[in-house]
């Protein structure tokens, strides 16, 4: 790290001196929806002009040293216009927004022939990911009201599509892949999302059937791009749950250019309103930047920082939890005794070298580097009441626990320690062939050197007498006859692994977009190869090598209708990453085969107007066949894998998203989806996977009291029937499919905007903002008794094990405040 903190200085001091009497303006210009706009004419008041491309990309030379004025029209778009001031030799980057032409809004704004719709990928606004924040701290937020997105933990950023985990979602910055702390265990440790939306320019999102260019998961990618400033600007914003920071600036001569973001949480009023009481101490702060320098018109280098500290110290005191029926209300009352002391520390640094060889031509270089630390201590001492409550009104021990069925204790212990180790080189080039064709290819090498310290165990006292494993060969007759043998602990997990993998990839990818007949037509294909090794101190692991080869097809047809349709899929492979070696005991198995999913997507967008303003219908049936499949238990967000390829499973459904215009200015949307997935394991016959999740409702709505239009409202909603609640140790799956209940939430938010960009102000403190508001949040705003997994208690009678929901948060109320500058 200290060697990266030396090359960002050193860059930082970097200096050019140009003697050429001409500078340069380039962008992308965008509409309302941020899709890129094609064949928006651009004339300079010195007389030069160009045009837009495909991707919305423009470059001009305009005179230095006097005043230019740069006119940007289009035939459906409202005209802009920017005077420029530039030195000789400055370069800077100029992204204007186009609204639209009011006669020709449905043309427009929902344009089913961009790039995002032919590839079958979902674009959000940066500007909706910042306005609308809600109790997850970054694009999760957003992410869940999506169709076949699952996020049932308001805790966690996690999130799991269309039928897969937590593990199998591609998430990368400006083209480089990010990854989180290996050691989490519950959403209650986690942070923030990796993702800080203060430093966004492009969200887009692909829940399947994506191309070969990107890397080797079998759910899902989030593409985002952080953005290259053309002035100086700030951005705060302040909550009860914490703040963020974030600055960017460009240098005179346009040659230099950089963003940072600082962001604090302390999500202690959110988890003090948990069941189980005790001081927490969840802090969470992590520094981001991304720095451009470009040394001419050809060569650019940039740089993403990232460091995160995370520490989560628990002292629990006592918990009771209310469950059963109306008829038979049965309570668990539990009194602590130790504490929980977690801390997560990820650095994480990477160069991208971009060097345009020409207008067709453009090579990339990736070097990055990534080390996370990471600690799980925990000793917690539980003695627990499991009984009857009383339910007489009136009474002064209502709603006590009177009579019990089922006491006990419980230790669990736990010392684990990580720290890992990811370097990544890589090469990207793409070529464009001409205006509609381009060629894409890769070369990438991965190596990875983990150390993992796994040491846990649990015993559990019930009614006196010590509760062994249930696989433990000792006969144990208690209470009726004395038990002579050992003490054995229910579940005892020691480990110490030193991992290396190393990993080539590659892929080559061809696009085209052309015409058939009267209609349009976009297609890709393409192949990725992934080739590892693991190996450890004590075993030499075999090199395993796949191949998946990938295509789209999409068609416009030349209708009245504006109607696309798309066809995606091919095979997507996963060779195992660290967690899906470790098997349940946290013993390494280096030959794990990668899981094998065939994909296929059915897409189709119809665009219309409904009261004169633009909508957008987005409906996608898919189906994936997985072999050589991996069983893993999911304990909150803790996967546990079998480390064994010896399932097979699928998962088919439909997802639908309207969105639009439903209040004039504001975007929202309404997303449905339906799945089913299931799995067999060892040919037992099919049951449901821990992420089967049937039935899901997402809406994201905007509104403004009309005579007050500062006056904003956003409602966040999301149902999502229960999923599979999992099994206590040492059970059969197969006879624990018992679901959790249905997660319901609502978040609201209300905000006065004080200051507007694009409103003039006669006092002077308004004048020193750019945007200014103050806002109100209700998280949870129906007080929803939501679940995220089962804690199982015997009872001391009859020894069945009871099934104890983990309620998540309930109804918090934030206040907010956000400025620019």
């Amino acid at each position: 790290m200290k060697r990266i903190d030396l090359i960002i200085i050193f860059s930082l001091l970097l200096g050019s001196l140009s003697f050429s009497q001409s500078a340069i303006v380039r962008g992308v210009i965008l509409d309302e929806a941020n899709n890129p706009i094609n064949g928006v004419n651009i004339k300079a008041s010195s007389g030069t002009g160009t045009a837009t491309n495909l991707n919305g990309f423009y470059e001009i030379s305009i005179p230095s040293n006097v005043e230019v004025s740069l006119e940007f029209t289009h035939i459906s778009h409202q005209k802009v216009e920017q005077k420029f001031l530039l030195k000789n030799g400055q370069e800077i980057e100029f992204n204007p927004v186009l609204k639209t032409d009011i006669v020709q809004i449905a043309a427009v704004v929902i344009n089913s022939n961009t790039r995002q719709s032919v590839e079958g990928v979902t674009t959000i606004s940066p500007e909706v990911i910042r306005t609308i924040k809600g109790a997850q701290p970054g694009v999760e937020n957003i992410l869940k009201t999506l169709p076949g997105v699952n996020i049932s933990n308001e805790l966690s950023t996690q999130y799991s599509v269309r039928g897969g985990n937590f593990d199998e979602n591609l998430v990368y910055v400006n083209e480089i892949e990010v990854y989180r702390p290996f050691l989490i265990r519950s959403g209650n440790q986690e942070g923030l999302s990796f993702v800080n939306t203060d430093l966004v320019q492009n969200v887009d999102f692909s829940a399947g059937g994506f191309q070969a260019k990107y890397g080797d998961k079998l759910s899902s990618v989030l593409d985002i791009n952080y953005r290259n400033p053309v002035a100086f600007g700030v951005r705060t914003d302040l909550s009860l749950l914490g703040g963020s920071v974030a600055a960017e600036s460009v240098s005179k001569n346009g040659k230099f250019s950089g963003i940072a973001g600082v962001r604090y949480r302390d999500n202690s009023l959110i988890l003090n309103n948990l069941e189980t009481e005790g001081n927490v101490e969840p802090v969470f702060a992590d520094a981001q930047t991304y720095l451009t320098y470009r040394f001419s018109s050809k060569f650019h280098l940039n740089f993403l920082g990232n460091i995160s500290l995370n520490k989560y110290n628990f002292q629990p005191e006592n918990r009771q939890t209310n469950f059963g029926t109306l008829d038979e209300p049965i309570a668990l009352l539990v009194f602590y005794d130790g504490q929980e002391k977690d801390q997560y520390q990820t650095y994480f640094g990477a160069f991208k070298a971009n060097y345009f060889l020409n207008e067709d031509l453009t090579l990339k270089f990736i070097g990055s580097a990534y080390h996370t630390i990471e600690q799980e201590y925990f000793d917690i001492f539980a003695q627990y009441r499991l009984g009857e409550v009383n339910t007489n009104i009136g009474d002064e021990d209502l709603g006590e626990v009177e009579f019990s069925e089922g006491i006990g204790t419980q230790l669990t212990h736990a010392r684990n320690d990580l720290d890992a180790f990811i370097v990544n080189a890589e090469h990207r080039g793409d070529y464009k062939i001409d205006e509609e064709s381009t060629i894409e290819w890769s070369v990438k090498y991965t190596h990875e050197d983990i150390r993992d310290r796994l040491v846990e165990y649990e015993i559990i006292d019930s009614a006196g007498f010590s509760i062994r494993p249930p696989n433990f060969s000792e006969p144990n007759l208690q209470p009726y006859e004395p038990y002579s043998g050992p003490l054995t602990s229910f579940e005892n997990i020691r480990a110490l692994n030193r991992i290396h993998i190393n990993r080539i990839q590659t892929f080559a990818q061809y696009s085209k977009r052309t015409a058939w007949g009267a209609n349009e037509v976009f297609y890709n294909i393409g192949v990725r190869s992934h080739s590892w090794s693991v190996n450890d101190e004590a075993i030499k692991g075999t090199t395993q090598t796949v191949v998946s080869p990938r295509a789209q097809f999409a068609i416009k047809p030349d209708w009245d209708k504006d109607m696309l349709f798309r066809i995606a899929g091919g095979l997507y492979y996963q060779p195992p990453f660290y967690r899906e070696l470790r098997d349940s005991s946290g013993v390494v198995q280096p030959k794990v085969k990668a899981q094998k999913s065939f994909h296929v997507v059915l897409g189709n967008e119809y665009s219309f107007e409904i009261w004169d303003r633009p909508f957008k219908l987005v409906t996608e049936a898919y189906y994936k066949g997985l072999s050589d499949v991996n069983p893993y238990t999911l304990e909150n967000v803790r996967i546990r894998y079998r480390a064994k390829n010896n399932a097979k499973a699928y998962a088919y459904g439909l997802d639908l998203r309207l969105n639009g215009e439903f209040v004039p200015g504001t975007e929202s949307w309404f997303s449905f989806g339906y799945l089913k997935t299931e799995e067999n394991i060892e040919n037992r016959g099919y049951i449901a996977r821990p992420t089967d999740q049937r039935l899901k409702f997402g809406a994201l709505f905007q509104d403004y009291v009309p005579n007050i239009p500062d006056l904003k409202m956003y409602l966040n909603l999301v149902y999502n029937t229960g999923v599979p609640g999992g099994s206590p140790s040492y059970a059969d799956p197969y006879n624990f499919q018992i679901r959790l209940r249905d997660y319901r939430r609502a978040d609201l938010g209300i905000s006065y905007v004080l200051v507007d960009s694009e409103k003039s102000y006669r006092s002077n403190w308004k004048r020193k903002f750019k945007n200014l508001s103050i806002g109100f949040e209700i998280y949870n705003m129906f007080n929803n008794q939501n679940t995220i997994t089962n804690t199982w208690v015997r009872d001391v009678y009859t020894k069945r094990q009871f099934a104890i929901p983990n309620f998540l948060t309930p109804r918090v109320f934030n206040v907010r405040l956000s400025a620019r500058f």
